[in-house]
This record gives structure tokens, C-alpha cells and sequence, in this order.
């Protein structure tokens, strides 16, 4: 970030050229353009890249950051120069920077604020992680019940410079309870000596505990600008405007998506992260994949004999778990998905698993009579009626479990995108063949 109270550092002039060459890269784009420039560069020009932006310019751009390149950046600043950037942040962006800083590092920086932000800050931090009050602002302007529409846009006035938003007022009434909540919008075109409840609508609103998720669905299916943040009595206590929310619903989607592919999350830009880094995010889940596959394993050895007595069995075994895994994991996907969007409770399992269970009959009914004339030519009819009747259990069990091990998860306090689809498909690859040679015996007589 430039520093205009002091004269620049010496650098050499391999750096001075690199801070030539990236003034000229980042002067023609916008905000949105820049972080999405740094998330493309590793640390070292990502530093070099932050230092030719403005002073305003630089807190915009820092603001939209990932919370790890933001701690990179912090890390590679002189103490002066992160201290006043720090103090430009809002406090619930600063409350969800030091989530990601060591203790001692957090110390250092809330030493370096004013007493008016720190308090802010700390307050924020005291509530429980990915809780709503984390993410909440509590520079909010709200008015009295009591006061006109002139007295409102007055109060706005005087307070909106410092407000996070100020396009949807939250209205209190005694021991600043929410009573309400006007858009500016409607204030703006009511006369000023209207009473604020006469036009003010219903409050919906979000208690501070409550998970960031679920709050960030709150204003996303309310199409609103900003939801109230309340105590357990009501108080105002903050706001969750929108681009809070989808900041939220956006890295946890992406957390569900990684974790539902089998893989930790990465938590910062593809490009920014390092060879190791994709390694250490893909590496535990493998391991345990490798462990789940051995029971296929020891399937196979275990049905040896049945093999060697019909070894043309043995070709259909890619195609049977292939078909499997993959129903499991597209009934896996479904159900993760439609809890994370509120679509299914753990109080609707039963009907969860009952359609899932149907779903995959049938799926496996549909992939039976279109394969078993294909599969009669090319291995006989019995082999055929084999992989038919083993598509049709194998399809069942699949999508059955795909949806059965989700709700377990949900309702044992797990995050359902947890057992990942890969997990389910290695699974379902050994229960698929147990029933492939388990049909095998009864229809050939093995």
C-alpha cells in the first residue's frame, strides 16, 4: 500500500522494475479485476503488486481478499503500514482476518487499534465461530419508533457516514428492541411528518448465535438488503448485510464441493496455492480411500472359486461397480445438497431414504432392459440375467446408501458433505460385488 506520510524504502532495481511492470498491469482494472490478478500470483509479486495501489484503492482491494492472502500480505508489511490498514477495516472483517492469525499475532494487531475499533473488534470476537455475530456490523444506524420520517432521514444523515449500510434502518423501540424495519427507499418518498411505525414492515430478524449459514439463507430468501442481528430479547445488536451473506453461502458451497469430492478445501485461489498445498488438501482423503478399497479386495478373493468356475463374470465387475459408485454418489450429491439449502431436515430421513431407495429401482429397472439384450449376445443369456438382476439390487443399495450415510451424519452432529461422495462409491464397491456373486451362485447354481 503507498505510503504518503514517508518517502519510499531503496529497492533495487530488479524490484523497482517489477513494481514498474505491475503499476502498469493493475492501473487500467477495477476492484473485482485486481483481487482476482492477485489470486493468480504467488507471495513474493502478490506484495510487490499490493504496494503500487493507493491508499484507498489498497483497502477496497484488501477487503475483497481471501482471509489467507490477507494474512500473506499483513506478514509481508511493515508494522506501520499494516497497522493503519488494519485500522481501515470494518470490525467484522477484522474479526474474520484474526480467525486465521496466530494468538500472538492477533494480540499484536488489537494492540495497534484505537479503543473505539478494538472495542468493536473484541465484541465480535466473542461470539462463537461461524456464528452470525462474527460476521455481523455493529455500526448500524436504527431510529425510534417514536420518530417521524423527517426526524429518521435527520438521524441518517448524521450517522450513515460511519454505517455499514444504511438502505434498510432496523426501527427499536424501549431498550433498543427491534420493532421494525424501513428502506430508505420508503422513507425517502413518505412526507416528513409521517411516524416511522406507519410505514415500517415487519422485522425479520437473526439471533447473534445463530450459524452464519443459516443466516446468510435468511437474507437470501427474504431478497433482502440486510437482516437485523439481535439478542435473545430482541436488542439490536448489529446487521448481516447481503454482501456478508454471500460471501458466506459462496466458501461454504465451496467447502461442500470440495469435501463432497473427496478433497479439504482450499480456502484461497487455485493459483495461489502451492504444489504441497494441493498435495497435504488431497492426500488424507486418499489414504482413506485406499483403506475402503481393500475390502473390494478381499470381495474378489473371497469369491475366488465362483470366478474360476465362470471367468467371463470377472468382465462385468468395472461395469457393476462403476454403475453403482456412481448412483451412490449422485444420490449422495442430491441429498448433501438439499440440506445444505435447507430442502431436507434429519426429521425427513424416512421419506429421504424411501424416494432414494425408489429412485434407484427404478434407475437400475431402466439400466437392466437396456443392456440385458446387448449383454445375452455378448455372454449369453444366464450372464445376462446376472449383471440384470445385480443392476437393479446394486442401483437400490446405492442410492440408498448415498442417501441413508448423509442424513446419519446430519443427525449425529456431522457436516454431511463430510462423507463424500468418493467415500460412498468405494463402499458401495464392496457391497456391489457381494451381490453380484452372491445372484451369480443362485441363478448359475454355482
Amino acid at each position: 500500500m503507498a505510503d504518503e506520510s514517508q518517502p519510499p524504502a531503496p529497492v533495487d532495481t530488479s524490484v523497482r522494475d517489477r513494481l514498474t511492470e505491475w503499476q502498469a498491469v493493475l492501473a487500467p482494472l477495477d476492484v473485482p479485476q485486481i483481487v482476482d490478478e492477485l489470486g493468480r500470483t504467488d507471495s513474493t509479486d502478490r506484495a510487490l503488486a499490493f504496494r503500487v495501489l493507493s491508499k484507498d484503492l489498497a483497502l477496497e482491494v484488501f477487503e475483497d481478499l481471501d482471509p489467507a492472502l490477507q494474512r500473506e500480505l499483513l506478514e509481508a508489511m511493515r508494522d506501520d503500514a499494516t497497522a493503519e490498514l488494519f485500522e481501515g477495516l470494518d470490525p467484522d472483517d477484522r474479526a474474520q482476518l484474526l480467525e486465521e492469525m496466530p494468538a500472538a499475532v492477533v494480540a499484536r494487531l488489537l494492540s495497534g487499534l484505537s479503543a473505539h475499533e478494538r472495542s468493536l473488534t473484541t465484541t465480535l470476537m466473542g461470539y462463537p465461530p461461524k456464528s452470525v455475530g462474527r460476521r455481523m456490523s455493529p455500526e448500524v444506524v436504527s431510529v425510534h419508533a417514536g420518530a417521524t420520517v423527517g426526524e429518521a432521514l435527520a438521524r441518517i444523515r448524521r450517522r450513515g457516514a460511519t454505517a455499514e449500510t444504511i438502505y434498510l434502518i432496523p426501527v427499536v423501540g424501549t431498550g433498543r428492541r427491534v420493532v421494525g424495519v424501513v428502506s430508505l427507499r420508503r422513507l425517502f418518498v413518505t412526507d416528513d411528518d409521517t411516524l416511522v411505525t406507519e410505514v415500517m414492515s415487519d422485522p425479520v430478524m437473526v439471533d447473534a448465535r445463530a450459524d452464519q449459514e443459516i443466516a446468510a439463507r435468511v437474507v437470501r430468501d427474504n431478497g433482502m438488503l440486510a437482516v437485523p442481528v439481535v439478542d435473545t430479547e430482541a436488542r439490536l445488536l448489529g446487521i448481516f448485510t447481503v454482501d456478508d451473506a454471500m460471501r458466506v453461502l459462496e466458501r461454504a458451497e465451496t467447502e461442500d464441493a470440495a469435501l463432497t469430492g473427496g478433497s479439504a478445501p482450499l480456502r484461497r485461489p487455485y493459483l495461489s496455492v502451492g504444489l504441497l498445498g494441493l498435495v497435504r488438501a488431497r492426500i488424507a482423503w486418499l489414504l482413506v480411500l485406499v483403506v475402503a478399497a481393500s475390502l473390494t479386495v478381499r470381495v474378489l478373493d473371497h469369491f475366488e472359486a465362483t470366478i474360476e468356475q465362470v471367468v467371463t463374470l470377472a468382465l462385468f465387475v468395472p461395469l457393476l461397480i462403476g454403475t453403482g459408485g456412481n448412483a451412490g454418489a449422485q444420490a449422495a450429491t442430491t441429498v448433501v445438497r438439499a440440506m445444505a439449502v435447507g430442502d431436507v431436515r434429519p426429521a425427513d430421513w424416512l421419506r429421504v431414504i424411501a424416494r432414494e431407495a425408489i429412485t434407484g429401482m427404478v434407475l437400475g429397472l431402466v439400466l437392466a432392459a437396456i443392456g440385458l439384450a446387448p449383454a445375452a449376445l455378448f455372454a449369453g443369456w444366464e450372464i445376462a440375467l446376472v449383471l440384470a438382476l445385480s443392476v437393479v439390487f446394486v442401483c437400490t443399495l446405492a442410492t440408498t446408501m448415498g442417501a441413508l450415510i448423509p442424513v446419519i451424519a446430519a443427525r449425529v452432529g456431522l457436516d454431511p458433505a463430510v462423507v463424500s461422495a468418493p467415500f460412498i462409491t468405494t463402499t458401495v464397491d464392496a457391497t456391489g460385488l457381494i451381490i453380484y456373486f452372491l445372484v451369480a451362485r443362485a441363478v448359475l447354481g454355482l
